[in-house]
């Protein structure tokens, strides 16, 4: 268990496959790993409808987060209200995170540098670059970074660059 304290933790409910988006999501970044695993109880499976003896709920650290899934059934599902932000600080972090959330997508196409992975969880994989180049330099430029994210599907910093420098 983590000694670090954090005061809010992503709990992230699934329909049944807590344990295969845990274990996907935790070979791709560093510093993670399945921390505990919990299982439906006779009880508990009488009041939820699950199985008894499947997998309730699954504790794990993202890339050093404490995060939780649930496999509570289909009656909620995610949708782009809520997404992680993956923050990057190289183009080839961002090619190797895009690339790795999507590997069994049914849907490969983002926008703005959003994807949508094969559990149905929104992902935002974005530069460190990006929201000084949002903020910073005269209106121009700023006008022209932002019509350049509008047009991408997987960012790409160099872009973004020569678009802030007009």
């Amino acid at each position: 268990m983590s000694t670090r304290f954090q005061r809010i933790t992503p709990f992230l409910w699934f329909d049944h496959q807590a344990e295969d988006a845990v274990r996907f999501y935790v070979s791709i970044f560093p510093n993670s790993r399945i921390l505990a695993t919990t299982h439906y109880t006779a009880e508990s499976a009488r009041a939820s409808g699950r199985a008894e003896g499947s997998v309730m709920t699954v504790d794990f650290e993202l890339d050093g987060q404490s995060m939780a899934a649930l496999n509570g059934g289909p009656i909620f599902q995610f949708n782009e209200a809520m997404s992680l932000v993956v923050h990057c600080r190289s183009q080839e972090e961002i090619d190797h995170y895009w690339d790795r959330l999507l590997e069994g997508a049914a849907d490969k196409n983002g926008q703005c540098g959003w994807l949508k992975d094969r559990f149905g969880l929104s992902w935002q994989v974005v530069p460190d670059e990006m929201m000084p180049l949002l903020t910073t330099g005269d209106a121009a430029s700023v006008a022209r970074v932002h019509a350049a994210i509008m047009s991408m599907q997987k960012i790409d910093v160099d872009a973004l660059r020569r678009a802030a420098a007009g």
